[in-house]
């Protein structure tokens, strides 16, 4: 493995010491991963998980703003706008054997989630050993709002957490900060921002003692900001359908569940039904089940209208004005559901 990084490249291999070092380095795009990053961090991981002198694993990002803000959704726009699907198929499929390659990590994989982590930033650290967070930390699945569903495992993730929140998070999209991402068990460690350069140096110099390096600089993390939101998050967010979780939020009294069916009504009706069939199943699924079905439903969706017109209005023309297809969840059938999740294909994640 090269000790001396290329800092042209997307990715930054190298290892200091026993310290297998991953930096992603696109810091104007947030770090948006592309298919030549994903098989470049697959690749790294393989080498080092049966490298004697390598003993730990960590993953940062260059730049200020974030570790990761998710894929590159402007490739995935391009290629569905190509009429073909097929680049974004094997993005997706390396992707989320990566993903599956993380949470399987027989070595310490530290990740830090400084500043914007959501999406496939959420693949490449939350599925990690030691997820840990900063005073800047922002996690979050905003999916829905592009016209796609937590993928890169995310469901698993969501499914997890008490009191719906997991729920909550990904029909909404927003983001936590580092107590509610400690508290729901989404991170580990709180750690001042300002000593992360500390900090690696220090994991570069005992990267065989990972857990008492990360120890001499945690601190206390702050409040879980949720907290005070949980008793309508769990009322609103148990419902049997989105339909009904609006309803409850309509007719709740506190203002910010109102505030939140306001929110679910500008998200993609589409992924809407899609993310909430996901959550309440993936609870009794693998990693590795969920991860095969996230490459069927997002192979389906990308068919379909919503996820080039959410990326469109997001990133593309940057107008914020998406235009669904079906414009409501009146017009979302259980046969479409069913047939996003369960179609068929040759390809797998693990193939």
């Amino acid at each position: 493995m090269a000790t001396s990084p290329d800092d042209e490249a997307t990715v930054i291999i190298r290892t200091v010491g026993a310290l297998g070092r991953i930096e992603l380095n696109k810091p104007k795009a947030i770090n948006a991963l592309s298919t030549d990053m994903v098989q470049t961090i697959d690749a790294a991981l393989r080498q080092w998980q049966t490298d004697t002198q390598v003993a730990a694993v960590l993953i940062t990002g260059r730049g200020e703003r974030g570790l990761c803000a998710g894929g590159d959704i402007k490739a995935i726009h391009r290629d569905i706008s190509e009429g073909t699907n097929a680049e974004n198929m094997t993005f997706w499929a390396d992707e989320y054997a990566m993903n599956h390659a993380i949470a399987e990590y027989p070595k310490p994989y530290v990740a830090i989630l400084d500043g914007i982590t959501m999406g496939g930033g959420v693949g490449v650290s939350v599925h990690g050993s030691h997820r840990l967070v900063t005073e800047t930390t922002k996690i979050g699945m905003p999916e829905t709002g592009i016209g796609l569903f937590p993928d890169v495992g995310g469901t698993y993730l969501l499914a997890q957490l008490p009191s719906e929140v997991g729920m909550y998070m990904g029909l909404t999209g927003e983001p936590v900060g580092a107590g509610a991402a400690i508290a729901y068990g989404l991170a580990d460690t709180y750690i001042d921002r300002d000593r992360i350069p500390e900090l690696i140096e220090a994991l570069e110099a005992e990267a065989f003692a990972v857990d008492t390096v990360i120890a001499r600089f945690a601190e206390e993390p702050p409040e879980n900001e949720l907290s005070v939101a949980e008793g309508w998050i769990a009322a609103c967010f148990s419902a049997d359908s989105v339909v009904e979780i609006i309803d409850r939020l309509r007719r709740h009294p506190n203002e910010d569940a109102q505030k939140t069916a306001d929110l679910l009504e500008t998200k993609s009706p589409r992924s809407l039904a899609v993310t909430y069939e996901m959550i309440r199943t993936a609870k009794d699924m693998k990693l590795e089940e969920v991860l095969e079905r996230d490459l069927r439903a997002a192979t389906e969706i990308g068919k379909r209208p919503d996820l080039v017109e959410g990326i469109r209005a997001q990133v593309i023309d940057k107008d914020r004005n998406p235009q669904w297809d079906p414009p409501t969840l009146a017009g979302i059938t259980e046969d479409e559901i069913r047939a996003i999740l369960d179609t068929e294909q040759e390809r797998t994640v693990f193939s």
